[in-house]
This record gives C-alpha cells, sequence and structure tokens, in this order.
C-alpha cells in the first residue's frame, strides 16, 4: 500500500519533514463508536475538530503529527467548516493537503464534515442559508479538501430569514448530487429541528444529525432540543463540551487562564470568584473519580444516548491522548450527577445563543 501510494502522489517525497503515512494496524481495537440516531451511521466517541489549531496560525508539520495520532488512536471523524482557520478556508485547505499526502489510501475509513452558515465572503452570497450560499459553499469545500464528497453536511446556523424549505431543499440536492453522504443542523432550537426535519422527510432526505454546543456549564440542548431529537430519530455531536477551555486545569488558579491562543474573551476578561469556585469544585469531583476536569467534562455529555460524539479540539498529541482517556472512566452515580448538577448554573458560556437560534 505504501508504495503504491507514494507512486501516486509523489509530492509526498519531502525530505526528512515527512515520509509516507502507513495507519496504526490496532487502530480499532478501543471498539468506542457509538450510531447517530437511528441511521446507519457511527462516529467515534471522540471527534476531531479542526475549528482553531489547523489554520495556517499553527505549522503544518505540527497539524499532521496531531491528525495522523488521532487517526491512529482510532478517530475517523474529522470535522469542519467553509470558515475555519484562521483565516477562512485554511484549515479546508491544509486538511486537503493530508487527505492527498496521508489520507487518500484510507478515505472510506473517514467521515469527514464541513458546514456553511456563517459569513464566508463579501456581498449577499456568502452568508447564512440561501440555496445559493449553501450549495456554492459546498462545492469550494470539497475543492479545498480535495475530496468528491463530504460524509456530513451541515447548515451551519438556522437563518431567520430563508424559509426552512430552501435552506433543507439545498441539503438535499447535495445529497442527491452525491457532494454529501448524510446531513445535519448545528445550533438550531428544538422549534426549529422539528420544523427542519417535517420538510427534510417530505423531501427523502432525512437530517441525521444535529450538532449544537454543549457542556457542563451549557446545557440549552436540556431544554426541549434532546427529547426532539430523539422524536426525530437523529443523533448529536456536541461541540465545545469543554466550554472554550473552561472545565480544563487553565482558570482554576487566579481564573485568568492562558490567553495566547485565545478564540474568545470571556464577559469580564476574569472569571468571578463565584465561577472560579464553582470550577474547582466540578475538579474535585474530577479528582475523586480519579480523572481530570476535562476528562470528566467529556464523559459527562457522552452520559446521554443521544449525544453520539464528544466534538474537542486539541494542539498536539499528548492533549489528545488525555482527553481519549476519558472514555475510559467509571459510570456515574446518582449522587455525582446531582453535585455537577448543582454546580452547573454558575457561568453562562452560550456563545452562540445570539448569532444563532441556540
Amino acid at each position: 500500500m505504501t508504495t503504491d501510494y507514494a507512486e501516486r502522489f509523489p509530492e509526498s517525497r519531502n525530505g526528512d519533514t515527512h515520509r509516507p503515512y502507513q495507519a496504526a494496524s490496532d487502530r480499532y481495537e478501543s471498539g468506542a463508536f457509538r450510531q447517530v440516531g437511528t441511521s446507519g451511521l457511527w462516529l467515534p466517541a471522540i471527534s476531531l475538530g479542526l475549528w482553531w489549531n489547523f489554520g495556517d496560525n499553527v505549522p503544518f508539520q505540527n497539524q499532521r503529527t496531531v491528525l495522523r495520532h488521532a487517526f491512529d488512536r482510532g478517530i475517523t471523524h474529522f470535522d469542519l467548516a467553509n470558515n475555519y482557520g484562521p483565516p477562512f478556508g485554511t484549515a479546508e485547505t491544509n486538511f486537503g493537503r493530508m487527505m492527498r499526502e496521508d489520507f487518500a489510501p484510507y478515505r472510506d475509513e473517514l467521515i469527514i464534515s464541513s458546514k456553511a452558515g456563517y459569513d464566508m465572503w463579501p456581498g449577499p452570497y456568502g452568508n447564512n442559508g440561501s440555496r445559493k450560499y449553501l450549495i456554492a459553499s459546498a462545492e469550494q469545500s470539497l475543492k479545498r479538501m480535495s475530496v468528491d464528497y463530504v460524509d456530513i453536511f451541515y447548515s451551519h446556523r438556522a437563518d431567520p430569514v430563508t424559509p426552512i424549505e430552501e435552506t433543507v431543499g439545498a441539503l438535499d440536492t447535495l445529497v442527491r448530487q452525491g457532494k454529501a453522504l448524510y446531513v445535519g443542523i448545528s445550533s438550531y432550537s428544538a422549534e426549529r429541528t422539528a420544523e427542519a426535519v417535517a420538510v427534510a422527510e417530505s423531501l427523502g432526505t432525512p437530517l441525521i444529525i444535529h450538532q449544537p454546543s454543549y457542556s457542563i456549564l451549557n446545557r440549552w440542548i436540556e431544554e426541549g432540543l434532546t427529547d426532539a431529537l430523539k422524536t426525530a430519530g437523529m443523533g448529536a455531536i456536541a461541540f465545545t463540551p469543554l466550554a472554550q477551555g473552561l472545565l480544563t486545569d487553565k482558570y482554576l488558579g487566579d481564573g485568568t487562564g492562558d490567553r495566547s491562543q485565545s478564540r474568545f474573551s470571556l464577559p469580564d476578561g476574569t472569571l468571578s470568584e463565584k465561577a472560579l469556585t464553582t470550577l474547582r469544585s466540578l475538579n474535585d469531583i474530577a479528582n475523586e473519580r480519579g480523572q481530570t476536569l476535562a476528562q470528566m467534562a467529556i464523559q459527562w455529555i457522552l452520559r446521554d444516548e443521544v449525544v453520539a460524539s464528544a466534538l474537542i479540539g486539541a494542539s498536539s498529541t499528548a492533549q489528545l491522548d488525555q482527553n481519549l482517556a476519558a472514555t475510559e472512566g467509571a459510570p456515574f452515580d446518582a449522587d455525582e450527577l446531582a453535585r455537577i448538577d448543582e454546580l452547573s448554573g454558575a457561568i453562562d458560556v452560550n456563545l452562540w445563543a445570539e448569532s444563532s437560534d441556540a
């Protein structure tokens, strides 16, 4: 396989910086895959999102090391969007290089997703949920990623102006054109999800997956969306399960954290004493369980079977391995869940509430 691959892609021969990749033979031994709703699609319990650490802000060789390691550890799902970077589009472009040079022989083992819905290019056709935008963006994403199709394509957020029939109709078209195998939505409310599901069913192309923000500190999906997904036979893949780093050890000191790679700003820049006390109390529960706070937070969102996968970011193989260990934790008991519930409302981190339907 390696010889054939090198012959097909001679550009992969670039001296000491890159050797032809051959995936680990034991990459499926963990067996930690979960069904997406009632569909035939299964996702790894932990998926890798390429939102921030895979643009031109990070050396490509670092990205390659993390992506190879992820696949070697059984992460088969890589989640992207048209505007991931920075700058916009570069995460898909860099992943496209990975596809050509490393992952091409394994395409049928990969789940690759992309999205459109946020601002991407100037003018009225590069934003929101129109048919014009979604289909054009999907075409661009395929070219950047050097693939003929994506496994999942999402409407990245609800559009309050464009009719839901138009948005979902565009997703249906992408499936019928063979440019997406499955389609889904992201950050739609329970009510808007039900509307989208009804339109999709009428077209004969079901929505199988919803990508909401969800964490111990951001539980909006429990107010109707979880039930709506179960009723529709849809699964969820939760983004920001670590609440943008709050549910790690970054903020357990003075509350300022490491802002060198900041992707957002906390409302006050520094966490309140109440918020810090909450994070430290959650960390105490994690320590009692023999986990880091991040591991507990990831395992917590996977406690509900409607959540097929936790979508994490990673800037190093060590960080990736630490988060993957979340699937090895003991089941939560009723007392632990009750204590977590008591602590969960102290910090508001639903940063997408105003820019989406959530």
